[in-house]
């Protein structure tokens, strides 16, 4: 049987298993009456959003594909027939369904999520382990058939990398999008409630208390869900292109014709596949016992995605003997996922509140805000160094054992396990809106205590889950700037030939490229807090003319502060959006193949150590506050938790908008430079002709 369609088949095994696993969580218990009503509430407002959404970019994802059609394909390719357009549409198509499929079942999943809390902690961990399960399997699923079943179709990378184009341009969107609504209503919403009015988080008298719960989804599972999705596409194919070029060459020496089916090429797929299948193994050892505090509930996750490493190990060591590979390609792909682990160890170190770091920023919380803000980026900038030094020696090692062909392995590799890796991940905004509910739903304290528990392991994981994203995209990006270099006939060793650093357009868009994601990190901060003053402002408004809310007599008007969010969020992602887009294209029409290079280094460079910066302080900041909720440094309503509320509220968009679409914006301009490489080389720069 040819491995291409053994690829195939673990494509097809896993929505098999996403599908079963989703049949399972909704046949759990979804509460009572009062329960479902809140949870209803939360999928249409959820619902509602991704419409429009998804309305708002059908108009952007016709004109590329025209555009695509007409450059690429027409241009370039001398084809009628719209292959790069088709697979650019099939990656929005693709990358949309995944973030849909995986909030379909998490808006209903939360519900059960609290109803099964009544009863133990590991019956609430199975439903929100399981819903997260649906949306990690099923991103690795259709991120598989999809390049898989094009590169089958058009036997052509090129072709394909628009099927990575449509996947990174819906995530970025979908990402800055999502996290500009949950950060919105996150911080208005805390700001208000918590702070002015003094009542408990999600207390059903804050009108933006429905409006935060919907957040959660369609930031945080959706937005991630593509964001993910983006980034395991991304992986494989910059992989394959760089297999692709290597076969061709040695074909060609060799008097012989490319054989697209050739091991190396398809060995990326095929590593997925045994990811898929390590992945589905490794979530039948998630469990916890009824009095398991954070520690044990941690391992309880950390067992899943262990045991899905090893099994990756053994089942890549039997693909590269099966399909007679150099062993050195074994120990690249070994060398990615221990970065992946690495990288992962290390963010849970500085975000978890059963270290020391997260420890001390709650302790500043003693002497007011800004110390809690101080200490907070601080810790966010050390956290840079073992990440950093952890992708270095991947890239050397790799880079040594098989070129930049190594490098996109070692990518593949690190997100081989994406699938419970991303499930670990996605349970967390499930856990966060069963905690809402059981508090809306006046359930007995104990439910929340345990969705409580289960949500700061979520915010762990969560970080845990954007550092490993944020790994990843360093790898990708290189790689595809490697893939980059050989369609634009760069390649080669820095001199004149290839990206010449001592090339003054190459240092112009090195520093273009650097500024970038500064540049963009300040649109989403931005957008976030413009948003966020609308929700501010709308609330207080409530309070001040809805009379009998503070004393439980009035409903809120939930579905107000929701539908500014949806407004404010959809405005507010169009220039971040289209600046990854434009940003590669006027820099390889303006300056040219090298400044374009500059700029894709530059990015990496300053965007790799900013998005570890602002996630790993925007985790920390919102355990340092969970800690201080523990009862430590005076407890709830004292003067450290009002501090360390404010360092938490700084934190939301930090981790959840602008860190974690950055490393979207770092792949999403190097696969758009790959796409149009083509048109760069064939047309002369505007700086030449002046």
């Amino acid at each position: 049987m040819e491995s291409i369609y053994v690829a195939l088949a673990t494509g097809v095994l896993a929505l098999l298993f996403a599908l079963f696993m989703a049949v399972k969580v909704l046949r759990a218990d979804p509460g009572n009456e009062k329960m479902q009503e809140i949870g209803t509430a939360i999928r249409e407002g959820s619902n509602a959003f991704l419409k429009r959404e998804y309305t708002w970019l059908a108009p952007f994802v016709i004109v590329v594909a025209v555009i695509l059609w007409l450059l690429i394909d027409w241009y370039t390719l001398n084809s009628v027939v719209p292959k790069t357009a088709i697979a650019y549409l099939a990656g929005t198509i693709c990358s949309a369904t995944a973030g849909f499929i995986g909030m379909y079942v998490a808006v209903r999943a939360n519900v059960r999520t609290a109803a099964a809390a009544a009863i133990g902690l590991n019956p609430a961990l199975r439903v929100a382990f399981s819903s997260g399960s649906v949306m990690g399997i099923t991103v690795v699923g259709i991120g598989l058939l999809g390049v898989t079943i094009l590169y089958m179709i058009f036997r052509d990378i090129t072709v394909v990398a628009g099927f990575g184009f449509g996947a990174s341009s819906i995530a970025l969107f979908a990402r800055v999008g999502g996290g500009i609504f949950t950060k919105a209503a996150d911080v208005g919403t805390d700001l208000v409630g918590k702070i002015e009015a003094g009542i408990p988080e999600d207390d059903p008298r804050n009108p933006g208390v429905i409006a935060d719960n919907v957040g959660d989804n369609v930031g945080d599972v959706a937005g991630m869900g593509a964001d993910l999705f983006e980034s395991y596409v991304s992986s494989i194919i910059a992989c394959i292109a760089l297999a692709v070029t290597a076969a061709t060459v040695a074909a060609k020496a060799a008097g012989t014709p490319f054989d697209w089916r050739a091991d190396e090429v398809v060995l990326p797929l095929m590593l997925a596949g045994a990811g898929i299948v390590a992945s589905i193994l490794g979530t039948f050892v998630v469990r916890s016992g009824e009095q398991a505090d954070f520690g044990k509930l941690l391992w309880a996750l950390r067992r899943g995605i262990y045991s899905s490493g090893v099994l990756l190990v053994v089942f890549a060591l039997v693909v590269i003997l099966v399909m007679d590979l150099p062993i050195e390609l074994f120990w690249v792909i070994v060398t990615g996922l221990a970065a992946g682990l690495i990288i992962g160890t290390s963010t849970e170190y500085y975000t978890s509140y059963e270290y020391g770091p997260v420890k001390k920023i709650a302790e500043t919380s003693q002497t007011g805000a800004a110390t809690v803000m101080i200490s907070g980026i601080a810790t966010g900038m050390i956290s840079t160094v073992i990440p950093v030094a952890a992708i270095s020696i991947t890239i050397l090692v790799a880079f040594q054992l098989a070129d930049f062909y190594g490098v996109a392995l070692a990518g593949v590799g690190l997100l081989s396990t994406l699938g419970i890796t991303l499930a670990t991940d996605a349970y967390g905004p499930v856990a966060d809106n069963a905690g809402g509910i059981a508090q809306q739903a006046h359930l007995d304290p104990i439910v929340r205590e345990r969705t409580d528990a289960l949500d700061a392991l979520g915010n762990t994981t969560a970080a845990t889950g954007k550092g490993f994203a944020i790994g990843s995209a360093a790898l990708t990006s290189l790689a595809l700037l490697a893939a980059f270099a050989e369609a634009s006939g760069l390649r080669g060793q820095v001199t004149s030939e290839g990206i010449n650093l001592l090339n003054h357009t190459t240092l112009v868009g090195l520093l273009i490229g650097a500024m970038l994601p500064f540049l963009f990190s300040a649109f989403t901060m931005q957008a976030v807090g413009r948003a966020a003053i609308a929700i501010v402002n709308e609330v207080r408004r409530q309070f001040r003319e809805i009379p009998g809310i503070m004393e439980g007599t009035a409903r809120p008007d939930y579905a107000r502060c929701v539908d500014i969010s949806t407004t404010g969020a959809l405005k507010e992602m169009i220039v971040p959006g289209l600046m990854a887009v434009v940003a590669p294209v006027a820099t390889g029409f303006i300056l040219g193949t090298q400044a374009l290079g500059g700029l894709l280094i530059g990015a990496v460079g300053s965007g790799f150590m900013l998005a570890i910066m602002m996630a790993t302080a925007g985790g920390a900041w919102d355990n340092a506050k969970k800690y201080v909720e523990l009862g430590n440094f005076g407890g709830k309503g004292s003067d450290a938790h009002k501090a360390a509320i404010e360092g938490d509220v700084v934190g939301d968009p930090f981790k959840d908008t602008s860190g974690p679409s950055i490393n979207i914006l770092l792949k999403l301009m190097a696969i758009v430079s790959l796409v149009f490489a083509p048109v760069f080389v064939r047309v002369t720069p505007l700086i030449d002709l002046i």
